[in-house]
Formats: C-alpha cells, structure tokens, sequence
C-alpha cells in the first residue's frame, strides 16, 4: 500500500525497483521448509530478500556453494508464495492508495472477493518506503467474509494466525442505513487507535442499495444516500489517512446495444460512484483461474492490464 508521501519518493525509488511492493527477508523462508543453513548461503552471495531470489535466475543459485537443483526449485517455489502479486501492485502504481477510494468490480468470481481478503494481510506487511503494515476493518454486506481463507492467505506470507486475525476488525452490514450507521464505528475506531488502521474493506458497497432502493421510482433517493455514503468514506479516509477499498458489481448496460458496445455490461452506482472513486479497476476472467485486472479510470494511472490468479493463498501472479 502507498500513502500520499509515499507517491513523491516513487520517482527516486522506480528506478531500484518499480516492482517490489513489500521488503521481505529471506529468512521467512523458514516458514516454507527451508533451513536455516540454506538461507546463509543464499545471504553470503547477497541474497537478502525474497524478491532477490525472484531476480536471480535457476542457473545463478545453482552456482552456489551448497545448492542442489532440488534445493532451488524448492527455494524458488517457497520465494513465489511469499511475494504478492508484483502484476496487480505494478497496475496501481504500487499498491491501493490511501487518503483515496479504490473500486473494483467485475462479474460473480472474478476475484473481488479474494482480493478484499489478500488485502486484509498484504495490509499488515511492512513495505518498502517505510510502510509500517496496519490494522484493516472489513465491512461485509453479502456475508462474503472467510476467517479460513484469511489464514490460508497467512500461511502463505509466513505470518502467524492469531496475530493476523486480531488485526482485521469485522462489521457485517444488512441494510445501506446500518452500512452508514457503521461508518461512525469505523471512524470513531480509526480515531481511538490514531494511526494503527490503514485500510477500510467494503465488500459490497452497492448490494444492500439494490436491495433497499428497488425501482427506477427510488432511483433519486438512492443516489442521494449512496452520495452521502462516499461522502462521508472519503472525509474518513482523509481524516485518518487510511486507503479505502470497495468491491462492486455489474449490471446489463440497456444503452450498450445502440453504440455498439463491445462490453454490454457496467458497474453499478452511477456517475456518483464513478466520480468518488479515485481509482476504479474492472475485473474479468481469463482460462481457468486466471483473471484479468484492467485499469477503467485513475487520475495517473494509465490504462494498462495485469494477467494474475486465485490460489489457495490469495491473489497471485499468473504462471506462465
């Protein structure tokens, strides 16, 4: 993730490394069955951290003194589970931004879900730029939440289960009023722990609407709470200086077929949505498990796309 102060230093830092998002030490290694002994060896030839193992080819580190291939397939595959995916971070410019609102919508299983819950642990890493990881708070409106798949996610990073979990808040929302009303709970938790939130989980920010506001006679009603909403998650976010991620869905674009659309379909909310989200990424699927992860509107991004996939431990780079 990236704080404001952040983007200033990503002009000095691109050039060392525009990828790495997260400083990992090699000795995290542990947690994925390689000894100690390994790891200095690997240490002695400069290897410090995980994406230096990533950098450094098959050939190179069987090179070294003491590593058999088998060895360093096993070092290499231990190395991919521990980095998050560098594709999805590259796309936003090396991470999800914060005192901003960043969407994400797609069609059913397309990773929205999977990426709020990556999120919830990516969130408490140290990174580079001296990001500190934090506390997240995850609002749940379809009772999508998964504590399992939160500790699949921590297996994967090395990182301990109870310690992960104590660090993500969470708030199940079952009408778009209680959704506001826990708006006030997360602002007055933000401002009870100064400092140790970093991120705020809507997953969805639209399904209780739908459901309240049925109709095109409600229509007015519900664009005016829903702008109230985002009105009040962006005084949030630039108050407390946290990242906000929403997740979104979509819906059949009535209008598509008269320009010829080539995607028929539209996230939902409107212009209000489009306007209050400072990023907005759409989702798609590719073969199998992979997904598409496409750029639709930021104020510097460009419009780029990242090919990544769903595993067992959350949203990954797609293998080749």
């Amino acid at each position: 993730m990236k704080s404001m102060g952040d983007q200033v230093m990503d002009e000095e830092i691109e050039y060392h490394d525009d990828e790495e998002s997260f400083f990992q030490d090699i000795d995290m290694l542990q947690k994925h069955g390689i000894n100690v002994a390994d790891i200095k060896k690997l240490k002695s030839v400069g290897i410090c951290t995980v994406k230096g193992i990533q950098m450094t080819t098959k050939k190179a580190l069987c090179n070294i003194k003491g590593l058999s291939e088998a060895k360093v397939d096993k070092i290499k595959e231990a190395a991919n589970k521990l980095i998050v995916s560098c594709a999805i971070n590259k796309l936003l410019g090396g991470g999800v931004e914060s005192m901003a609102i960043t969407e994400t919508f797609g069609e059913f299983r397309t990773g929205k879900t999977q990426m709020s819950h990556t999120l919830c642990v990516t969130a408490q890493l140290t990174g580079h730029n001296g990001y500190s990881g934090g506390k997240v708070i995850f609002v749940d409106t379809e009772n999508t939440f998964r504590p399992d798949r939160l500790r699949d996610i921590a297996d994967r990073f090395g990182v301990d289960h109870d310690t992960m979990l104590d660090n993500v808040l969470y708030a199940r929302a079952y009408t778009s009023e209680h959704q506001m009303e826990l708006l006030d709970y997360v602002a007055a938790k933000f401002h009870e722990e100064a400092g140790v939130f970093k991120l705020l989980i809507i997953d969805s920010i639209m399904a209780l609407f739908r459901v309240d506001f049925s109709g095109r006679g409600e229509l007015a009603e519900r664009q005016q709470k829903l702008a109230q909403m985002l009105s009040r998650l962006q005084k949030i976010s630039e108050e407390y200086n946290v990242a906000v991620f929403i997740t979104n869905q979509m819906t059949a674009d009535p209008g598509a077929t008269m320009t010829f659309q080539a995607d028929p379909k539209k996230p939902i909310g409107g212009h209000i949505l489009a306007h209050a989200s400072t990023t907005r990424i759409s989702l798609r699927k590719g073969r199998g498990e992979l997904r598409i992860a496409k750029i639709y509107d930021s104020p510097e991004m460009p419009e780029n796309e990242a090919t990544f996939s769903i595993t067992a431990g959350g949203i990954n780079d797609a293998k080749e």
